[in-house]
């Protein structure tokens, strides 16, 4: 677990910082500088592209983590990498020629009440094609297990560029249209940096040659397709359809409390860069016993910290709302129920890397897809009679039922699960602190009671974890911080 832990604070400590850049971003900069229609126009592309990306990919960034390690000469794994980077290509060409046929219809779908999007719809396309290409050159980082560049480009650099741009907008020097398309030209400088960097790390021969085992190669790039189609559908789904039902300033407010329950998932995201490679490293060599142990120090180490963030999210949301406008408020409900999620997916640990890294993927496709028209039919229903509230209810209850899902089948196939003695008491402890801690109130200025009341509570929390020794890990960090200070 060194090298894990190692890596994964490093992303961490990137991860947090984008974050802390993309809350500025999103509670304060989007609601202050731009109207919110045209905040929910920003939110509305960027998910539309989220939902885009995976399908031009072509799950090649998985594929390269699975099966680089498995070839063991030099000109094998050029053949590799030459094909993750075909593949893409021709899926955008194919995809981009089905949206200039059914271009008019588009324009025809946004032709209503948000007819705002017309003039950029292109950019959804264009934003998904540098996502997908970014992705494909940080899983080429990630096989050297060289993660700490691509996470600070990943979570840190566009955040840090549509900082810069809302300024820009706020001073009148930029126009709305161009920050929306200096938007989309921030995704496609960021991956070619991340390009220049993987080529650095690996510079392949150009070789028109396929690799061995194509066909498995291929089936399974198609089959994480799927996996990340369902995984990126249940993600995003929620925004698109109230981009169909509401008004698209809604878009913006729903955005706005996902953004901050998306906090809890950083540890996981900082972790899964480093354990992703490894569990993968694991199964090839049929190492069990490796798989078990970090599967189970995976899912208690990241249960530790997010059950922290869930409680100072939780405990603080009141506060927090009071800082920005009015209009942007919403029911506590909802920023619980994507919480819980994230929470849930934390307590998962490497599970999806198992899982996506072996031979049982097609079954979790079968269940994502059957989930994804599950979350379509629950949005069709609860948005329209609940509004923003029933698009949490949604996406709670179909990411409920896609993780129990994946944790049942890893214990059937495996005879492994995550849980240890030390995780009922880990939730306990995360439930009486949020209860205990929400009804708090120390000041009545938000900002300083968001701040004592999140020293007081982490300071508690760090001590009894601390006390009752569940993480040698964690304890270890906790002790080198305190010999360094």
């Amino acid at each position: 677990m060194g090298i894990i832990i190692n890596q994964s604070f490093k992303n961490l400590v990137t991860t947090y910082l984008g974050f802390g850049i993309g809350a500025i971003n999103t509670l304060f900069l989007f609601t202050y500088f731009l109207e919110k229609e045209y905040y929910g126009l920003v939110s509305f592309l960027l998910s539309a592209a989220n939902l885009i990306w995976p399908f031009l990919v072509f799950g090649v960034n998985s594929t390269l983590i699975k099966f680089f390690t498995s070839y063991k000469t030099r000109n094998e794994r050029d053949r590799l990498l030459n094909l993750v980077l075909l593949l893409p290509a021709i899926s955008a060409v194919v995809l981009g020629t089905f949206g200039l046929i059914f271009y008019e219809y588009l324009l025809d779908y946004f032709s209503g009440e948000n007819d705002l999007v017309q003039p950029y719809i292109w950019l959804i396309f264009l934003i998904a094609l540098a996502t997908s290409y970014f992705e494909v050159f940080f899983s080429w980082s990630k096989i050297y297990y060289k993660s700490a560049f691509g996470n600070l480009m990943k979570e840190v650099f566009h955040r840090l560029c549509i900082s810069i741009l809302l300024m820009l907008v706020f001073y009148r020097w930029i126009s709305i249209p161009t920050f929306i398309y200096s938007i989309a030209g921030v995704f496609e400088f960021r991956t070619i940096l991340m390009a220049m960097y993987a080529f650095s790390l690996h510079r392949p021969k150009l070789n028109f040659r396929f690799p061995k085992n194509l066909v498995p190669v291929l089936k399974y790039s198609a089959l994480i397709l799927i996996a990340a189609s369902v995984a990126t559908v249940l993600l995003d789904l929620d925004k698109v359809m109230i981009e169909y039902y509401l008004p698209i300033e809604n878009v913006a407010i729903y955005g706005i409390a996902v953004y901050i329950a998306t906090v809890i998932s950083v540890p996981q995201k900082a972790m899964h860069q480093i354990t992703h490679p490894l569990t993968a490293e694991m199964l090839n060599k049929k190492d069990k016993p490796g798989l078990k142990e970090l599967y189970e120090r995976s899912s208690l180490n990241l249960l530790i910290v997010s059950g922290l963030i869930f409680i100072l999210i939780i405990t603080n949301v009141n506060d927090l709302y009071a800082l920005i406008p009015d209009e942007y408020r919403i029911s506590i409900l909802v920023v619980l129920l994507i919480s819980l999620v994230k929470l849930y997916d934390n307590f998962l640990g490497n599970n999806n890397s198992i899982l996506f890294n072996s031979d049982y993927y097609r079954i979790v496709l079968g269940i994502g897809v059957i989930l994804v028209i599950v979350a379509v039919i629950l949005n069709w229903i609860f948005i329209p009679e609940f509004g923003i509230e029933g698009a949490a209810m949604a996406s709670f209850i179909a990411f409920f039922l896609y993780n129990t899902s994946k944790l049942i089948l890893v214990y059937q196939k495996f005879r492994i699960h995550p849980f240890t003695r030390g995780s009922l008491w880990l939730l306990l402890i995360t439930l009486s602190f949020t209860i205990v801690f929400y009804y708090i109130d120390i000041f009545s200025m938000p900002i300083l009671d968001i701040m004592v009341k999140s020293a007081l509570t982490a300071l508690t929390y760090i001590t009894l974890i601390y006390k009752l020794n569940f993480s040698p890990e964690i304890n270890g960090m906790i002790n080198k911080f305190i010999k360094s200070s």
